[in-house]
């Protein structure tokens, strides 16, 4: 049913795409990595995007990138951090979306609240890190990678 999302979205996305440049000139993306207490890793899976991902999502305006990523996690996985998001890294997304670069959060204190996406995620888990599903976005893993593996970092979403 939901499976025409996935269908419409790569003709979309020039459209979001050319919407966001002229409302953000460059832009800035966040995402959340966060562990529940049997450090498993939270991992979302929209309806409109194949794979699992981090949660997270744009800045929007007159918002700060901690606020951001605390509302993307409340929206996108019920989850409101209760203390401040600590930045990890900043990657470029550059072959993606050209201006853009994504900073990834880490959460570890957060208590459940209720979702408030609207039809964009289809899925929501807590994975250990030993199985971690298949199809996880390449960039996810590799952020999951280096902030609890000891991979070198990438500067490359």
């Amino acid at each position: 049913m939901e499976d025409w999302k996935r269908i419409v979205e790569p003709y979309s996305r020039p459209f979001f795409f050319a919407l966001s440049r002229t409302t953000r000139g460059k832009t800035l993306g966040v995402r959340g990595l966060v562990l529940d207490k049997d450090q498993r890793v939270l991992l979302i899976e929209h309806t409109y995007l194949e794979g699992w991902w981090l949660p997270g999502g744009g800045v929007d305006a007159a918002e700060t990138a901690h606020e951001a990523v605390a509302r993307e996690l409340r929206e996108e996985a019920g989850v409101h951090p209760l203390e401040l998001p600590k930045l990890l890294s900043v990657h470029s997304n550059e072959q993606f979306f050209p201006g853009d670069h994504v900073l990834l959060f880490r959460v570890d204190e957060w208590e459940p609240v209720e979702m408030k996406a609207q039809g964009e995620i289809k899925n929501v888990g807590f994975f250990a890190l030993d199985k971690l599903p298949d199809n996880i976005n390449g960039g996810s893993l590799r952020r999951i990678q280096e902030a609890l593996m000891g991979f070198p970092p990438d500067p490359i979403w």
